[in-house]
């Protein structure tokens, strides 16, 4: 993978444009709120501390990472927001999210 070994958290901001003429959306998974809220409030971080006004940000909770898609569209369609931000986190347990559900419907 391109990205292995690098730290994404990391940036220089001085090559970062300024946001101040710009709106976003962030859609934030309910689900495992222990890593989608401090997710959720990095990227608040950053976008503030790149320019972009509070009032031009709105923060939206869904219940699931399945529910992102359809919270991102929501933000796009009836809101004025030049770019969404869509926070999740799927983690292995006992329910296997990434298998492909319909291989065992033809067997």
């Amino acid at each position: 993978m391109a990205t292995e070994g690098k730290n994404l958290s990391q940036y220089d901001k001085n090559s970062m444009p300024n946001g101040a003429s710009f709106s976003f959306g962030i859609v934030v998974s309910e689900w495992n709120d222990n890593i989608t809220d401090n997710l959720c409030q990095g990227a608040l971080d950053v976008l503030l501390e790149n320019g972009v006004s509070e009032d031009n940000i709105i923060i939206e909770k869904v219940p699931g990472a399945y529910e992102l898609a359809i919270g991102s569209q929501y933000l796009f369609e009836y809101t004025n927001v030049d770019a969404v931000v869509a926070i999740g986190s799927v983690i292995e347990g006992e329910t296997r999210h990434f298998q492909d559900r319909t291989q065992n419907l033809w067997h």
